[in-house]
């Protein structure tokens, strides 16, 4: 099973949160290996592409400099890697500066699975409605480590 993480619009936006949520599948990202570049643009990830462009740049001339001729085309290699990987993690932290909010994570075998868990969140015609639990006290949000994240990218409130 695939984990998708949920993101849903700001309320500014004047969407439908649940119709305009949007579903990313935790996960290796085959195209953001292959073509990272073109990847990061189709998922209008401006600021990472540019950043993309100009690193790969970078290496290609320090590598010329260096006088690293055989190892000169490997070292893309390692760009394609990283949004491979993280090429997830990079459209949540997009769609957070945005102003999105993550409503959850969901399990499922694929998209449409993941779509229909999220629309019906668990309830059923025949369920009655739960009652409304008073709370005698607020509850405390729970504090943010302080110390680095593991992975590339820290997911707030994940351990």
């Amino acid at each position: 099973m695939a984990i998708h993480v949920v993101m849903e619009p700001p309320a500014s936006a004047g969407k439908n949160a649940s119709e305009a949520a949007v579903f990313i599948r935790d996960g290796f990202y085959v195209l953001g290996f292959i073509v990272p570049l073109l990847w990061l643009l189709w998922h209008r990830l401006w600021l990472e592409a540019a950043v993309t462009l100009a690193v790969t740049m970078a290496l290609a001339v320090a590598s010329e400099a260096a006088g690293l001729t055989f190892a000169a085309p490997l070292l893309p290699l390692l760009i394609s890697l990283y949004v491979g990987l993280e090429g997830g993690a990079l459209r949540i932290a997009a769609l957070r500066r945005a102003g999105w909010r993550q409503w959850g994570v969901i399990e499922a075998d694929n998209l449409e699975d993941a779509e229909t868990r999220y629309l019906f969140n668990g309830e059923t015609d025949d369920a009655p409605a739960p009652a409304a639990v008073a709370i005698a006290s607020p509850a405390t949000p729970r504090p943010q480590p302080a110390g680095g994240a593991l992975g590339l990218l820290h997911y707030p409130g994940r351990h």
